[in-house]
């Protein structure tokens, strides 16, 4: 899965790396696809930027669908292969439109059809771009989903640039990952 880290063998975890590996398999995600097997090898990190994870992915208050358009744009800006490759899928399912996503990879800005679709893209691409959120962009989502969601949007987004900046750094692919949907 990386060519940075060594390999890790689960029969040679730590009572620390057992729990969290079981308490990710047994929560919402099921799986060790993405940063997971990187991150094992801090267990207190592991086990802190998991828990992270599960609120920023499952309740952040925002409906799948726009907390997926979210972690696409984030994929896109960081030209993150495997998390585009576990969460394109996921935000076709949950109604992010294919012209949107594959605008996104594409580096442009999508046509949007939906107001809160391009809220978020407008919300997440100015704090990449300019590392500020305007006034008029803020208020529109505090006005849309307030201020809560609004502070957990910021955490999302927070979130999976830092499971890209894993998956970048350490050279992560997802697993059955064979097509990388960036250049490199």
């Amino acid at each position: 899965m990386n060519k940075r880290l060594p390999d890790f063998d689960a029969d040679h975890a730590t009572d620390e790396q057992e729990a969290v590996l079981k308490e990710i398999l047994s929560g919402p995600r099921g799986n060790l696809n993405g940063p997971f097997l990187g991150w094992i090898h801090s267990p207190e990190f592991a086990q802190h930027a998991q828990r992270l994870g599960a609120f920023c992915r499952y309740e952040t208050g925002l409906p799948l669908r726009l907390s997926e358009l979210a972690i696409l744009v984030t994929a896109a800006r960081w030209r993150s292969q495997a998390e585009w490759f576990i969460h394109h899928p996921i935000a076709l399912k949950a109604g992010v439109p294919s012209a949107v996503a594959d605008a996104l990879r594409e580096g442009g800005t999508p046509a949007f059809d939906d107001a809160d679709d391009a809220l978020i893209h407008a919300f997440a691409t100015e704090l990449y771009e300019s590392r500020r959120v305007s006034d008029r962009t803020y208020d529109r989502a505090v006005e849309r989903f307030g201020h809560v969601t609004v502070i957990n949007l910021v955490g999302l987004l927070g979130y999976y640039s830092l499971v890209a900046m894993t998956l970048n750094t350490f050279d992560m692919r997802a697993e059955g990952q064979t097509d990388l949907p960036f250049d490199e």
